[in-house]
């Protein structure tokens, strides 16, 4: 049978995996699966303020994904592309990173000298703290969640905490260095630039900077192009032949954006935990030398050389969710039980009734970058507006708005977009979500376009 590429995604809820082959129409996916992690766990050093992830459980997911691909095509893989979510850090110890033990399916990893995953969505990091950081020489602000931010918050509140470890990256660098048994972790421009304390322009570490403040810079990883082979794999893998070429971990935004991205001039709209919007800049644009803390847009660096401007955003399905768990939280104290997948069903098709309205919720109940200190707010109460479908509509427009407001669509018109692709999983199945996004941007809007940041990964490949 012909070749195929597996690509991975390590995200914040769950772990999925994807084998294309190759067609005479192209590179198609002809299996995918998806396993949700359920890692989340208490942080001990962090208290409420933290967010962490089990990677034992993470581990388990992508373990779970794999086992259950048919074991025929994983023998043919040749290339395996792994994405994960950015800014996050894990620390691990470098020869007793992970045990390999048999299988049903083959030889397989497990976690061994691992810390937890301090992830993107980590908020240990006040405004204050930052503050008394040493300014970076990056184009990107640093913010909390972001790797080199954690690392100094260690160094200062619980420097025990680093002392057995020696090795450092994302979720997806450590698999990575698992799989090939890597002496010293090897990092994408990607995945740098998304730690802060990272200069994009010449590819390189702010170490001097680093050093002063008695950073522990030998945590840093070596740092390549995102096209390029980390290695190979040093076992067989799930029945992954040994010697596989294993891809320089990659963001999962920028694998996102790279599965469906056909046209400088298409604009993406995802929104899944989180909510992005993002353009393509002209060849060979270059960001500024200094990071604007107050600017709504970030460039992250892509493909051969080229940067997205993007606006990211903290609240994307995210508050859809907390905002359905307040509801399943006050019908329990009023002594009754909902399931909350009932309460998100009824609640859109509530909303689905609701168009005008007048109530207006600023969404920001996670802060953004640019505004940490932002929270959300509610404004124009009427009486005729306190339905769930109103409030309901109300969110899912503040979502949207708050996107737009971050890359406004005067500076999309400016820059050539023509079409908006939309995707993501809040997206696909929220209709309220689809039609505020066709209210508000005058572009033709295309669904359907699956952005996965697993199938982008081995397209990379």
């Amino acid at each position: 049978g012909p070749a195929c590429v597996l690509g991975i995604d390590l995200g914040t809820t769950s772990v999925k995996a994807a084998l294309l082959v190759e067609t005479e129409q192209g590179q198609v996916v002809a299996e995918s699966c998806s396993r949700e992690t359920q890692a989340h766990t208490s942080s001990l050093e962090a208290g409420p303020q933290g967010m962490e992830q089990s990677v034992q459980r993470i581990i388990r997911a992508l373990n779970e994904c794999l086992a259950a691909l048919p074991q025929q095509q994983l023998q043919r893989v040749t290339h395996i592309g792994i994405s994960g979510q950015m800014h996050g850090i894990v620390f691990w110890k470098k020869e007793k990173g992970c045990k390999w033990t048999e299988c049903d399916t083959g030889p397989t990893f497990e976690p061994e000298e691992v810390s937890h995953l301090i992830t993107w969505q980590d908020g240990r990091c006040s405004p204050t703290f930052l503050s008394s950081l040493p300014p970076p020489q990056s184009h990107i602000s640093l913010a909390t969640g972001f790797g080199c931010a954690t690392v100094y918050w260690y160094l200062k509140k619980s420097p025990d905490f680093l002392k057995p470890y020696d090795a450092a990256g994302t979720i997806h660098d450590y698999v990575v260095a698992m799989l090939c048994d890597l002496k010293k972790p090897l990092m994408s421009i990607q995945n740098a630039a998304s730690w802060g304390y990272f200069d994009s322009r010449n590819k390189s570490w702010n170490t001097d900077i680093l050093k002063k403040s008695g950073f522990p810079v030998h945590l840093l990883p070596e740092v390549g192009d995102p096209d390029s082979i980390a290695g190979r794999t040093i076992c067989a893998w799930h029945g992954i032949p040994k010697g596989a070429k294993v891809g320089i971990a990659l963001g999962d935004f920028q694998c996102s954006v790279y599965s469906c991205l056909t046209e400088r001039t298409d604009a993406v709209l995802n929104i899944s935990t989180s909510a992005q919007l993002t353009i393509s800049m002209p060849l060979g644009f270059q960001p500024p030398e200094t990071p604007d803390p107050s600017s709504a847009v970030t460039y992250f660096p892509y493909f051969n050389g080229d940067y997205l401007a993007v606006a990211a955003s903290l609240n994307g399905g995210n508050v859809l969710a907390t905002f359905v768990d307040m509801v399943a939280r006050w019908t329990e104290e009023l002594g009754l039980q909902v399931q909350e997948s009932a309460i998100y069903t009824k609640i859109i098709k509530a909303a689905l009734a609701q168009n005008d309205i007048k109530l207006s919720v600023h969404p920001t109940v996670f802060g953004e970058r640019h505004i940490p200190e932002q929270l959300a707010s509610v404004t124009n109460i009427a009486v005729s507006d306190l339905s769930l479908g109103h409030v309901t509509r109300a969110l899912c427009r503040g979502i949207i708005e708050n996107l737009c407001s971050m890359l406004p669509v005067q500076r999309l018109m400016e820059t050539g977009v023509r079409r908006i692709l939309g995707s993501g999983s809040a997206l696909a199945r929220n209709e309220v979500l689809r039609q505020e996004v066709e209210r508000i941007f005058p572009f033709p809007v295309v669904y359907g376009k699956d952005v996965d940041a697993a199938v982008g990964a081995a397209m990379v490949m």
